[in-house]
């Protein structure tokens, strides 16, 4: 859960052309909005001791790059929730 909290901003500071416009936690959840190419996505993270469930919506713009932002997604989350913290 430390991990992830930080982790968003981090890994939004790594793709310039995505922004993290919210990041809001309730308990072992994590509702978010980013922009990127001027489109906008929600989501929810939700932690649990054994996995981490992600879910995203984005606009149709955006769909037709869904399979990369979903490797790339798989991967940084894999980084992050590594115990060194991709390091």
């Amino acid at each position: 859960m430390r991990r992830l909290k930080t982790g968003l901003g981090r890994a939004a500071a790594s793709i310039p052309v995505m922004q993290v416009e919210e990041e809001r936690w309730s308990g072992d959840s994590m509702n978010f909005r980013i922009r990127a190419l001027g489109q906008i996505a929600t989501g929810q993270v939700d932690v649990a001791d054994d996995q981490v469930r992600v879910e995203v919506v984005l606009p149709w713009l955006l769909q037709r790059f869904a399979e990369m932002a979903q490797a790339t997604i798989r991967k940084r989350g894999q980084l992050l929730l590594t115990k060194d913290g991709g390091k």
